[in-house]
């Protein structure tokens, strides 16, 4: 990343933490966490400043691809409330870059300038009830009938599919014995006939609720095929590409901004709490709890910008986005319990963030592929004989 660009993304930076300590104060993003509630009105106005725009090129409204400061505003809003990052992500990632990716012309420019305005939301429907780690397996079944799409099945940990506008939903569209060759991907609008959407109670991740989603005879334009007639049949192609790199990278950037804003609350808290007399900054067993925490942040955000720059400039980093996704949320986690353990009984109460922050990292090491599926994956892409 040469020092312009890093510049760039400092100023933008900036702008983003303004916005959160005007917009996001730790009241309502805990209130948006005990009601799970989706501010709508804080994401309408992050679109005004165009942080949607960021994955979408220029010639269709956006600000030009640029996936390291996409990472950044995800570790900034992350800092402060999943409930933003998340519905964030569900329309700068989820809906642009994979538009950008996998659309075709006439999606490119009907749907991207939507997005870069802030105005479109989508949400993942890939995994089934039955169906994790292995999509190719999916039941959900997607046959043409004249012009219109018919698509029957059922998805499970949808997440966000009550409050978007789209569900990418994965089928199965061709013989079943073709496993890798049978799958399509289509965008179901979340209102249409047929669409049964059902919150799934979760420990955190509040205000972007995860769902499962049953599809009856739902029937769509053919035109909402992904990437229209050349996407059919083509959907393993667009779900192991690289937006899979990038989908890992807003996990870890997730971690990120979750572990430094846990960090940054225990070392504030040690220099305020005083025991036996003296500030608890001041005994050395705290002291070295907060330097291990503050290293394993500085190490994640420096993987992340690494893996960020790659994939900026379209260079395939499925191992370095893999060893990212690992790195950070397993190193988040061990950081925010560092911090519950720093706060002591008021880090397990609610009313103290660093409550959320331990129900919200909890989760990480499973989203986006598991800790178990990115050690496969690095093992395997390296090489590793079995």
């Amino acid at each position: 990343m040469t020092s312009a660009d890093q510049d760039h993304i400092e100023m933008l930076r900036e702008t983003i933490r303004r916005f959160v300590e005007k917009r996001m104060p730790r009241e309502d993003a805990a209130r948006w966490d005990k009601d799970n509630h989706f501010p709508r009105e804080v994401f309408n106005e992050l679109g005004e400043l165009g942080m949607m725009g960021l994955t979408v090129p220029e010639e269709y409204g956006g600000a030009g691809r640029d996936i390291a400061a996409t990472m950044m505003v995800i570790e900034e809003l992350s800092k402060r409330s999943l409930a933003v990052a998340i519905p964030y992500i569900m329309s700068a990632c989820y809906a642009g870059m994979n538009l950008v990716e996998c659309g075709s012309e006439t999606q490119k420019q009907t749907l991207l300038p939507l997005v870069a305005a802030g105005k479109l939301i989508f949400a993942y429907g890939w995994t089934e009830p039955d169906v994790g780690a292995d999509l190719a397996s999916v039941q959900t079944t997607i046959s043409r009938d004249g012009d219109e799409l018919v698509i029957n099945g059922e998805k499970r940990f949808c997440s966000g599919a009550n409050i978007c506008d789209y569900i990418y939903v994965l089928g199965r569209s061709g013989p079943k014995e073709d496993r890798y060759r049978n799958l399509s991907m289509v965008m179901v609008p979340a209102n249409a006939p047929g669409v049964d959407i059902t919150p799934i109670e979760g420990l955190g991740l509040k205000g972007a609720p995860t769902t499962d989603v049953r599809l009856i005879d739902v029937r769509v334009p053919l035109g909402n095929l992904m990437g229209e007639e050349a996407g059919w049949n083509n959907g393993w192609n667009m779900v192991s590409g690289a937006g899979l790199d990038v989908e890992k990278l807003e996990v870890a950037a997730m971690a990120v901004g979750i572990a430094t804003a846990a960090t940054d609350d225990a070392w504030t808290y040690v220099q305020e709490r005083r025991q036996f007399g003296k500030p608890v900054a001041s005994y050395q067993s705290i002291r070295h709890k907060l330097a291990d925490m503050r290293t394993q942040c500085h190490a994640a955000r420096l993987m992340l910008d690494h893996a960020a720059g790659m994939a900026n400039n379209h260079v395939r980093c499925g191992t370095e986005t893999s060893m990212t996704k690992l790195f950070a949320t397993e190193a988040a986690k061990a950081v925010v319990l560092s911090a519950q353990d720093i706060f002591g009984a008021y880090g397990y109460v609610k009313g103290f963030d660093v409550e959320r922050y331990v129900r919200d990292v909890l989760a990480l090491p499973i989203i986006g592929g598991s800790s178990a599926v990115q050690r496969n994956n690095i093992v395997n892409w390296l090489g590793l004989p079995r």
